[in-house]
């Protein structure tokens, strides 16, 4: 039996596949698609509802992305997001314009006004906190469409047309910061569209087992393990799906946290699979000597992992199929479509242009991380694997600002052990959703004993978020924070100073580079 689906239309905007994730939430099947895809193809997909997304672009421009105008009479429920919003108006007869002053331009939280006999915003308060983005401005709405919503400065903030069940809102219900965003989706999804709420973690976990079983038939699969969430699950749902078809490649780069490569291998020695540890150090650190630039380390680092797995491939022989820990985050921050690229992730942007493998598969590509958690726990992981903290492939080399040494990597290695272990002592290890030591590349005089010192600043991340698209910075107590200065600068040598980093994921990412 087929799932219910609803079929997003991506525009470019950078929190497009949180959509999917609220959509996926309220336990609604739906895949984002490109904007272009055919009338053919969206009637072959037979979806419940449609969401356009937010985007880049103004809608007036005459390069700007515009879908089948098919779309329109279909007879399917349409919900416009800030960019979808403003396609919906100008396609069906309104007029969208450059803000003509700065009070209508929004960004951020805004305090917004509902009209809750909409049924987008049926049983919400009539005033709450959204998340704005937006520069144009709909001075026209097309007939047959009313005013659902305004802010102070915006009298357009969200539109309706009930007879045709469209739908379109400036501001972005998919974030955190919009206070009933997911309310209102769900409201899409089942007083408008008629959901049933039909697709649960389990049925991804079937549905991806199947779809693996029939990719790799009789073919082998080399897993790329860090050992870190993304990666484990991915080697728990092949597993189930092939067997002894696959083999396990844990590439130490010598860009790993303190102990981290003997305790990722000690903890899959438990496991019956096929489990290869390849000692790269040297290889990596001489490939990134010299190397300043972020994008061009992540770039190197995934050229190297990808030459290691084609090296072990071969030692195993007639290797199909790569496979890779890839989730949504990795995906939307390296570039999607018309999204811009963020950083790339050494296993998506940063991957070479010739890999010599049949395919890579990437059966969690569709999840972000509190997902990826789920589906671990039904595929049987242990808590502690499944609440791992995450670490990125690159490693510790995102975490080293500039050129990277191995003493810069040993200086980090023993500061960030010591942030974990005073993070875990005081209780904050399962509240804090990731926190690490990175070191800057600044130097700056301090005084220990009665001596002058010029040394390094190590800089401490901590967050919370749920789905790391957009985060905030934790506020672990002082006292906490304390401890992990007076002991990073009493024991690890190079340091005489510990900043504390105060920055949301928006404007800055997580990592440091």
């Amino acid at each position: 039996m087929q799932n219910q689906k609803v079929l997003i239309l991506d525009f470019g905007g950078q929190y497009n596949q949180l959509i999917a994730r609220r959509v996926r939430e309220c336990n609604v099947y739906c895949e984002v698609k490109p904007f272009d895809m055919s009338l053919e193809e969206i009637r072959a997909y037979d979806p419940l509802g449609i969401i356009f997304t937010g985007g880049p672009n103004s809608v007036y421009a005459p390069d700007s992305p515009h879908p089948d105008p098919g779309v329109y009479s279909l007879g399917v429920p349409i919900l416009g997001i800030c960019y979808g919003c403003q396609l919906l108006s100008h396609e069906l007869g309104g007029l969208v314009t450059a803000a003509q002053d700065d009070s209508a331009r929004e960004y951020g939280k805004t305090q917004t006004w509902f009209d809750t006999s909409c049924a987008l915003f049926r049983g919400l308060p009539e005033s709450s906190v959204t998340w704005m983005s937006h520069g144009d401005y709909m001075a026209r709405v097309p007939e047959g469409f009313r005013l659902s919503a305004h802010s102070q400065a915006c009298p357009t903030v969200g539109i309706c047309d009930e007879k045709r069940k469209f739908y379109g809102v400036q501001f972005h219900p998919e974030v955190n910061h919009t206070e009933y965003g997911k309310q209102m989706l769900r409201n899409f999804l089942y007083e408008i569209c008629g959901a049933v709420g039909d697709w649960t973690m389990a049925d991804y976990k079937r549905r991806a087992i199947e779809e693996i079983r029939a990719k790799v038939g009789e073919g082998k699969v080399l897993l790329a393990l860090s050992g870190g969430v993304d990666s484990s699950v991915a080697a728990a749902l092949l597993a189930e799906a092939v067997g002894s078809q696959l083999t396990c490649v844990f590439v130490d780069h010598g860009l790993m946290r303190k102990n981290e490569g003997d305790e990722v291998e000690q903890a899959f020695a438990k496991w019956d699979i096929n489990l290869i540890r390849c000692n790269e150090e040297q290889r990596f650190l001489t490939a990134l000597a010299g190397v300043e630039e972020p994008e061009h380390k992540r770039k190197i680092i995934g050229e190297e992992f990808i030459r290691v797995f084609e090296r072990e491939g071969k030692k195993i022989g007639s290797v199909d199929y790569l496979a890779q820990g890839t989730i949504y985050p990795d995906v939307i921050e390296s570039g999607k479509g018309d999204a811009a690229v963020i950083k790339s992730h050494h296993n998506v942007g940063g991957l070479p242009d010739f890999v010599d493998f049949k395919e890579i598969i990437e059966p969690l590509r569709m999840l972000f991380k509190d997902e990826v958690r789920q589906l671990g726990r039904e595929l049987g992981l242990p808590e502690y694997l499944v609440m791992r903290q995450p670490f990125p492939g690159p490693g510790l080399g995102i975490r080293v600002i500039g050129e990277l040494t191995r003493e810069k990597l040993d200086l980090l290695r023993e500061a960030d052990a010591i942030f974990r272990e005073e993070v875990a002592a005081a209780g904050l290890d399962q509240v804090l959703n990731q926190y690490f030591a990175a070191l800057t590349n600044m130097r700056s005089v301090g005084v220990m004993g009665d001596g002058r010192t010029y040394d390094y600043a190590i800089a401490l991340r901590a967050v919370e978020t749920s789905d790391f698209m957009t985060a905030d910075w934790a506020r672990i107590p002082y006292d906490v924070l304390d401890r992990v200065s007076v002991r990073i600068v009493n024991e690890v040598r190079g340091v005489n100073r510990v900043l504390y980093d105060v920055t949301a994921k928006p404007p800055a990412t997580i990592e440091f580079e």
